[in-house]
Parts: C-alpha cells; structure tokens; sequence
C-alpha cells in the first residue's frame, strides 16, 4: 500500500488516504496541556517501569469502574503498553509455546495472525461471515480445535467488518471457552466509536470473566492519541503477569509523559464533558455511505469503528480486491485497503477508513463512482 501510494503522489494524483485508520483530530486541550507540562519536568526522563505509573494504572482501573462496571485490581489485574498492538504482537509469545494453535478470526487485524507467526503458534482459523452477522458460529469450532487452543481471540467492535457483540455473545462464548480451558482474548479498541446510540460492552462484565478473559484496550482511536502509544491489558491476573514478565524483558514502558497525558484522556471521558469519537465518525459514516448509495454503490451502514467494510461492486471482467484497490488508488487518488489483507475472508471487499473532513469524503465518494461506471 505504501508503494502504491509512494507511485501515485509521484505521478501528481491529489491522494485522499481512506487506508490506515490513524485518526486526523488530535487529542484534546487537556491532553496536549497535561503532556506538554510533563515533558517539561526534568525528573520524566527516566526509564518508566513496565508495568505502568501507579497513577496510570489506577486511572486505567477507575475507568474501566465507570464505563463498564468492572472492578479491576491495578496491581495485578493490568499493565500498561505501547499501545493495544504491542500487546497484541506479544501476548502469543507470553502464553504460548510453539506448535500451540488459538482461534484466530477471519477476517482479522493482521497483527493477530502476524504474532501468531512470530511465535511459532499454528492458527485455527474462525470465519466471520456476514449471514452471521460477522461472529464466530461457535458450534461449529471443531472439538478438536477447542482442546487444543490456548486462547480464543475476539475483536468487538471489529476490524474490519464494523460490527458490534453483546453481552449475550461473549456470555456464551466464555461459556464454551470454560469447558476446555480456552482464555479468551477480547480486543476492545473501539469502545468509545459505536453508532446510533449502541454502547459495546466489556467481556470483563460478565460474571466470573476475570477467569478465563482479558481484555485489550487502547487510547489510540477514542483519544486521537495513535501516535503516543498508549493502551492497556485488563482480566485474568496470570494473562496479564505473563505479559507483563514478557514486557520487563523486552521493553522499559510507556514515556512517563504520554501515561500523564492517558490520566488526563481517561480523567475528561468521566467527566462527561467529552463528546466520543463514535459521534464524529457516526456523521461522517452518514455523509459517506449516503453518498456511495446515491452514487449507486449499496454499501451497509458500519455499526461501529472508524471504517466502512465494503463489497466490491459489481464491475465487468473479473476482479479482486487488490485490483480493485490498486486499480482505483492509481486512477482517482482514493486509498482503500483490499479485504485479502484481513484474510481469505475478507477477499470480496475492501476496508475504507473515515479519516477525513466530510467534504473530502464526498469527493471520494465521487471519484469511486466514477470510476465504478468507468467499468460496470
């Protein structure tokens, strides 16, 4: 994707980047004033710990107190990382040792599959697909798959598919997952950017989660902090102490500076003086999907996220996902992610993230139209 984009900025196309999903707003007043007031102490520049600041950690578990009701001990039921992905490129290798297999949805982050490869861990592969709303048909996971996983890994709200679980869901998956001795890993980025009025919930609420659950949690997207790197692992205390003994050989922790700057982030969302990112993105996603579907293009209304998971249209000869992306970033200047990216599952589609003012996604909208009849 990036040498793609390199070739068409060359080539003089005016790029309206709809690929990664970094947000384009930056973190709040408070959050600039709290960071730039430590970088100026000069007692902030030491190696940080880890695990996290007491402070942060502590913040971290209020939080998770008010937006879920889930009591968290800071102490051993967390720590700190350099954001969600770090934890997700090293929870593998705490956990499990090679030749061990997880359940690993399809599509997924390619993080998920990538740190399995890092670990020498074998995937076992859970399709999403959309007649099952983009969740795991448990009963179909083989038993053998069960006896052998080590843990299930979820993502709800998810990437790519922009969907949204509930409690009853996650209810039935630690449920099955209990049976066999499975940890369930939820990955909850996008906590704080559902639509229509939707709430996600924590795995972490349901009772007795701490067991056999934990939960990821990043500041990155809800904070418009993707480039501090900050985030947080929640749940079953030996999950989290083995991350967290993998982390102290490996890393020195979150810059003091930028964990002050998440206690200001978490502090201002209970506050209820924030408004949530999902309230920025639900407009956009209106102005965007509405002006796909008057260009002709029946792209469905995300749930959630910051992204729009989209069919390919219908277009004359045969086409796939990366052509697709490749053939309309080269031609209109618009950045969208083929689904194969994600999976075999995700081939048939292509993830356009809303990281743009309205007016820029309109344009968008149009260019992909146009482009679209080019080729019906």
């Amino acid at each position: 994707m990036a040498e793609w984009k390199r070739q068409a900025a060359e080539a003089g196309i005016d790029l309206i980047d709809l690929g990664i999903g970094s947000p384009d707003r930056p973190p709040s007043p408070a959050v600039r004033k709290a960071l730039g007031e430590a970088v100026l102490r000069p007692d902030a520049y030491g190696y940080p710990g880890s695990r996290g600041t007491a402070a942060f950690l502590r913040k971290a578990a209020e939080w998770m107190d008010y937006r879920f009701g889930v009591a968290v001990d800071p102490e051993r039921e967390l720590v700190s990382l350099m954001g969600s992905q770090d934890g997700l490129a090293h929870l593998a290798l705490a956990l499990c040792n090679p030749g061990d297999a997880v359940l690993l949805p399809d599509p997924g982050y390619p993080i998920y599959a990538g740190s399995l490869a890092l670990a020498g861990v074998e995937p076992i592969l859970m399709p999403l697909r959309k007649e099952n709303g983009y969740l795991p048909d448990l009963d179909a996971i083989p038993q053998q798959a069960w006896e052998r996983a080590k843990f299930m890994l979820l993502n709800y709200p998810n990437n790519p598919a922009s969907v949204v679980a509930d409690l009853p869901f996650f209810e039935k998956v630690l449920h099955q997952a209990r049976k066999h001795n499975v940890l369930v890993v939820q990955d909850l980025a996008y906590s704080e950017m559902a639509f229509d009025g939707v709430e996600p919930p924590s795995i972490l609420s349901v009772p007795g989660a701490m067991d056999n659950a934990v939960e990821f949690h990043s500041l990155s997207k809800s904070f418009n902090m993707a480039g501090c790197r900050i985030g947080f692992l929640a749940g079953n205390k030996d999950a989290v102490g083995a991350l967290r003994e993998l982390k102290e050989n490996i890393d020195y922790g979150v810059f003091i500076p930028v964990q002050e700057a998440g206690i200001a982030a978490l502090d201002e969302a209970m506050s209820a003086t924030l408004q949530k990112a999902g309230k920025l993105y639900e407009q956009r996603r209106n102005t965007f999907v509405a002006a796909l579907r008057r260009e002709g293009w029946a792209v469905p209304y995300p749930q959630a996220t910051m992204f729009v998971w989209a069919p390919l249209p219908e277009l004359a000869g045969s086409w796939t996902s990366r052509r697709f992306a490749q053939e309309l970033l080269r031609e209109t200047g618009v950045v969208a992610v083929p689904g194969e990216a994600f999976g075999s599952e995700g081939e048939g589609h292509v993830r356009l993230a809303l990281v743009e003012e309205e007016a820029r996604l309109t344009e968008a909208a149009r260019r992909i139209a146009d482009f679209i009849r080019s080729r019906a």
